[in-house]
């Protein structure tokens, strides 16, 4: 079973694959953790850039942070307003930071669902992996403690990975970066998490295939929605790009139509089907016979 699992109101998407017979419970966790691990892995490729960019980010000031309030900080946060000192690693280093956060960009891009590629959390702790290992080889020594990478590269975090691997999870929704780096970035905790197929709720407790059947090939459009929130909305019939394209053909077709108006009624006297002896002349052979030196004036 193939889930097209929407979130919010952008039409932001993935797809994730399954069996039919994973329980709901299952389902929902995993589909928060893939949803997580893309918001989190959105925000290390912007990092990520930056590091490569400006170098490390520079330690704030106490004062500073105190006096900033949380939406002050929430907009810094949506803007990357955040200073670095400046020290850009060499262009090797910033070559190797820049692809590894491209490819983890494109792996957790809207554009995998229309695509139809499916997601896996595995797919993203490997390019996470290989995001860890640009950064180590650029710093070796490790970033300062108050960069929101700095987690990231650590050593415990790699052994916690490694650890929940070997236990069957790949670990990606673990707190990797700083909570005030995810701070309004909307996940989604999966105990206090709805799953929404056509209207209707997933009920905890039960098997996909209790609602959706046993046919694995069964495709189905859901959302996750927080516990309370009730059912999010429907999705609009027509899609904007094929509003704005129907929009367009009315307003030519108007256009068209108001230049019939203006012109003259009699004006299709003048075509060649209109002439009444022009069928007889056809039926005679005569149709492309014109008087010798008149050829020119056709």
């Amino acid at each position: 079973v193939v889930f097209n699992c929407k979130c919010g109101p952008d039409g932001d998407a993935f797809l994730y694959e399954t069996t039919t017979d994973t329980p709901n419970d299952d389902l929902i966790a995993a589909l928060v953790s893939l949803h997580n691990g893309r918001v989190q892995a959105r925000i290390v490729v912007d990092a990520v850039r930056g590091l490569a960019a400006a170098g490390p980010m520079v330690e704030p000031s106490a004062a500073a942070e105190e006096a900033a309030d949380e939406k002050e900080k929430q907009r810094r946060r949506q803007q990357q307003c955040v200073p670095r000192c400046g020290n850009a690693p060499d262009p090797d280093h910033v070559e190797a930071l820049n692809d590894a956060a491209a490819e983890l960009g494109q792996y957790v891009d809207n554009a995998q669902a229309q695509k139809r590629v499916v997601l896996s959390e595995a797919g993203i702790a490997e390019l996470v992996g290989k995001v860890r290992e640009a950064i180590r080889s650029a710093y070796p020594d490790g970033l300062p403690e108050w960069d929101v990478l700095a987690k990231l590269s650590s050593t415990e975090v790699e052994e916690e990975a490694a650890a929940a691997e070997e236990e069957g999870s790949t670990g990606i929704c673990t707190l990797v970066l700083p909570a005030d780096a995810v701070a309004g970035a909307g996940l989604l905790h999966s105990p206090n998490t709805s799953l929404w197929v056509a209207g209707k709720e997933f009920e905890r407790g039960k098997l996909i295939s209790d609602r959706l059947g046993s046919n694995e090939k069964t495709r189905v459009v859901a959302k996750l929605s927080r516990d309370g929130d009730g059912p999010p909305p429907r999705e609009p019939i027509v899609r904007d790009d094929e509003r704005d394209a129907m929009m367009e053909h009315y307003h030519k077709r108007n256009e068209e139509l108001k230049r019939l108006a203006d012109n003259e009624e009699d004006e299709y006297m003048n075509s060649a089907w209109a002439d009444p002896q022009n069928m007889a002349r056809d039926l005679q052979g005569m149709g492309s016979v014109r008087a010798p030196g008149l050829h020119r004036f056709g």
